[in-house]
């Protein structure tokens, strides 16, 4: 892959999700109702039509006991002391148009002067500021992502990683802006088994740059929790 077609794919893939579909063949549909129980017949009496008053009452209790369950575990945070945040919020006002101007520039250097593949200049940069939210500076946290380790093996144990918004940052595509990706410190050392799994990384955040082959981060949590992020 090229440096410029790098940068490409680090402004289209910033801060994006995947979602698959899944697909049913034709041996497993059921057959319709008709054909296995025919009007008249025995299963067709003993099988009663569905009442839409009795399915829109499940589905509503089923939406609001998920509604309970994700305001139990907000409440458990707030008691706890402890911010929910999105990538979004590590961000200063008007970052966005800092971003965007930047690549920009960075795009009008490349067409400028085109970059040959597999050159010593063929690199994936990082681009973005160090920019940061003061307020934010000291705060319990917890925050999702995809965890970028400095050293693999399967029972490697690790006391700092990376933290990043998106899977692939940083190994398969260019890193995030740096106030995009976080350096995660812990005491107790860890092992990551799936880099494809999302985490939800639970500290104290700092207002710390913290720089490393990978990628420069603009913000650094000390770790005291990770869980398995549940989709």
């Amino acid at each position: 892959m090229t440096r410029s077609s790098l940068f490409i794919c680090a402004g289209l893939v910033w801060l994006t999700a995947c979602s698959a579909e899944s697909v049913v063949t034709a041996e497993d549909t059921p057959a319709p109702v008709a054909q296995a129980a025919q009007a008249g017949s025995p299963a067709a009496a003993e099988t009663p039509a569905a009442d839409p008053a009795e399915t829109r009452t499940t589905a509503s209790a089923t939406s609001g006991n998920r509604l309970a369950a994700a305001g139990a575990a907000q409440n458990a945070l707030t008691a706890r002391g402890v911010r929910e945040l999105d990538w979004e919020e590590l961000m200063p006002e008007g970052e966005d148009e800092r971003l965007a101007q930047l690549y920009r520039q960075q795009m009008e250097m490349l067409y400028a002067a085109p970059i040959s593949e597999g050159s010593a200049a063929d690199q994936a940069v990082q681009i973005g500021t160090f920019n940061t939210v003061p307020e934010l500076n000291g705060t319990r946290i917890r925050l999702p992502g995809y965890t970028v380790p400095f050293e693999y093996g399967a029972n490697v144990e690790i006391t700092e990683f990376l933290l990043v918004p998106y899977y692939g940052a940083c190994l398969h595509a260019p890193p995030p802006p740096p106030n995009q990706t976080v350096f995660v410190t812990t005491e107790t050392p860890i092992r990551l088994r799936d880099l494809a799994q999302a985490v939800w990384v639970e500290g104290t955040l700092y207002a710390q740059i913290q720089e490393s082959d990978l990628a420069d981060a603009a913000y650094t949590i000390k770790m005291d929790v990770i869980e398995i992020y549940e989709y």
